[in-house]
Formats: structure tokens, sequence, C-alpha cells
């Protein structure tokens, strides 16, 4: 055990040695284990405290070195590129349904970009990619530092098929750069983006997030949900990732694991 946390800790230390941050400002949570053992999932969760700059990560080397296709978080991105290019005109913009009957029968229907951001629509965003074309995708991609930046097949795919992977350390860096409108796209773009991904918002707490669910091509399922949480009017941004067997039910499970970690740290009670 003293030999592993002391791995973590030279982690720790030349990670972010070049990100300005010293390792004074990581706690490595093992407590959060239980979270992801009683799911029976393997997992990485970090949360940023913009405020003090303090990170909170289990699973540090999951979280840093482990890249997984993004599947639906990518509309974060699709959403960012389609906006900037005029693809998409707003949130209120409606590509009709194509008519094909697929399993999500709320897809089967003409759709806004808002109502497919939170149905988390494939179809609607798979016509979005093909209206901004590879090369442009590729572009973006590019500028952005997004993951390898790979699109292997069709550009409708790609986030889906294994080709195009990231770290949960990127997604939770690509959140907080839009969070305070860090990426190379004009302001009105991220301000539409920021508005479509907030979930929850009551007297306590906000929640925004973008989930993601893939089968693997090992047999197992992986799950995302990355975002941010604001309490008291300051940001916490968080990256979670777990990955289970192929008849779990991740899509509720990453939502209890979230909400379970958060209560643990202090969180949704607005008294942060």
């Amino acid at each position: 055990m003293k030999m592993r946390n002391a791995y973590y800790l030279i982690l720790i230390f030349f990670y972010f040695l070049f990100n300005a941050c010293s390792p004074n400002n990581v706690t490595i949570d093992n407590s959060l284990q239980k979270y992801f053992d009683d799911n029976h999932v393997n997992g990485t969760f970090a949360l940023f405290d913009n405020g003090s700059g303090q990170f909170t990560v289990y699973n540090l080397s999951r979280y840093k070195d482990s890249a997984f296709l993004p599947a639906s978080t990518f509309k974060i991105v699709n959403s960012l590129i389609g906006l900037q290019t005029g693809k998409i005109t707003n949130e209120k913009m409606i590509i009709k349904w194509d008519g094909v009957k697929r399993w999500n029968e709320a897809w089967n229907k003409d759709l806004t970009m808002e109502e497919a951001f939170k149905l988390s629509a494939v179809p609607y965003y798979q016509e979005v990619a093909r209206r901004i074309g590879k090369d442009t995708m590729q572009f973006w991609l590019d500028s952005l530092h997004y993951g390898n930046k790979k699109i292997s097949g069709t550009v409708d795919t790609f986030w889906l098929n294994n080709s195009l992977k990231v770290t949960a350390d990127e997604q939770l860096g690509l959140v907080k750069r839009l969070y305070f409108d860090q990426l190379p796209f004009d302001k009105r773009s991220q301000a539409i983006v920021k508005k479509i991904m907030l979930q929850e918002n009551n007297a306590n707490y906000s929640l925004s997030y973008k989930t993601g669910f893939a089968y693997k091509e090992d047999g197992k399922s992986l799950a995302w949900i990355v975002g941010w949480l604001e309490e008291n009017k300051h940001p916490y941004f968080f990256a979670l990732n777990i990955e289970g067997e192929h008849n779990a039910d991740l899509v509720k499970m990453r939502m209890n694991i979230l909400k379970g970690i958060l209560s643990q740290l202090g969180f949704l009670q607005g008294k942060r």
C-alpha cells in the first residue's frame, strides 16, 4: 500500500509540474472506491475546485492515462462546431426525422438541437456531422487538441466506433475551458452549449453535464458524465468514467455514483 501511494505521488508530481500545480493541490481519495465496488464497475472520478485549485481524484492512472471513445459526450464538441460553422443556427434549429424507426422512441420525430442534446439523439448529431464534413471536423479536432484527434470511417460514426478516444482528464479540461469561454469558438456558440448542458437547477445547486454510453469491442460497457456543479456561484468541474459488464445498467449507475460521491464530498446541500 505504501509503495502504491508513493507511485501515485510521483505520478502526481510530474503531471502537475507542467500545469502550474503542486502535489499539495491533489487529494487521492480512495474512500470513493466503494461507489464503484458497490456497483461492480471499474472507473475513475475527478473534481476540480476552481476557487481553491484543489483536485480530488479516485484512480489517477485511469483518469490521466486511459483513453476511451467519448460516445455521446462528443455532442458537446459536435454542437460547438455545428454552431461555429453555421450548420446549427441556434438551439431551436429543427432537423427533420428521416423516418427510420429506432430503438429510442423519443428520437423518432423532428427534434430541435436542444431536444436532441437532452435526449442524446444520435441521428440528429450524425446529420450535423455530415453537414459539417470530415475536413472541417478534423480542423476543429486538431484546433481543440481533443483526444487522439482521429477520424476513421465515416464522419458520422467516428466518436462511436472506437476511432476517436479521449481521457477523463481531457474531458474535464474541455468543460472547464467551455465554462470560462476559453475554447476557440465565439462566445455565442459557447453560451448556447452551456445553456443546453444545464440539467438541474434548484435553490441548493445547479448541475450541467453531458452523458455518454457505449458498448465496447471487448464485451464491456462504458459510461461517462462530464460537466460542472455550481454552489453559491462557485464552479466545480468533474469527470466520471465507469466500465462494467455488457448487461449492467450503467446508465442508472453513473448518476447514482456521481450523486453519491458529490454528497460524500459535501455538495448538493447548498453549503459549499
